[in-house]
């Protein structure tokens, strides 16, 4: 295949192609390399824990770790990043030569900043299986399973469901905190149905 052809046949790829998943379902992504399943953790403030009590959580992490094989692990920051935005205002307050506009800016600044630590504890963990080959009649009461193992471990957990799929892979591939509600198809809410 040419570099033209090899160039048109990656345009006419999907985003779902192009980010290798074939399909979301109501509860994982199917990929080439298996099916991925997310269990959402919410995190613990562990600044305001005790020393004992943040042994107890490592403790239990790892007790969930050493009971799962497939087990993977994701970090999200699920907040908007405010860095690019600083240091361009820090370069515009420099370079300001009216001191009313050089105040504005640096309110903005601060007003970033504020807002930067309203939001610094939105974080998601993901705690990620891989299946791979398992039998359909066995796939829920395994992850049932799994639920239920962080759950006695103290975890709050819940498993993803469609929605929340969409929504962390537009944080991880896009950084995009904002959108409410992802479409399957650009456009698809200006779709009307039966008119």
């Amino acid at each position: 295949m040419s570099i033209k052809q090899r160039k048109r046949e990656k345009q006419r790829q999907s985003t779902r192609e192009l980010i290798g998943i074939d399909e979301i379902t109501d509860f994982s992504t199917k990929t080439p390399y298996g099916e991925l399943v997310y269990f959402i953790i919410h995190p613990t403030n562990i600044s305001v824990l005790s020393d004992e009590n943040i042994g107890a959580r490592i403790y239990a992490l790892m007790t969930v770790l050493k009971g799962i094989a497939e087990i993977e692990m994701l970090c999200l920051n699920s907040k908007e990043n405010f860095e690019d935005n600083k240091q361009y205002l820090k370069r515009r307050m420099e370079m300001e030569q009216n001191p009313v506009i050089r105040k504005l800016l640096q309110q903005d600044s601060t007003n970033l900043d504020r807002m930067q630590v309203q939001m610094a504890t939105a974080r998601e963990f993901l705690i990620i299986i891989r299946l791979k080959d398992e039998k359909e009649s066995n796939v829920f009461p395994y992850l049932s399973r799994i639920e239920k193992n962080l759950k006695d471990q103290g975890f709050v957990a819940r498993r993803a469901d469609n929605a929340d799929i969409k929504r962390f892979l537009g944080v991880y591939y896009e950084q995009n905190v904002t959108t409410e509600r992802y479409e399957d198809y650009d456009g698809e809410r200006w779709v009307i149905f039966n008119d």
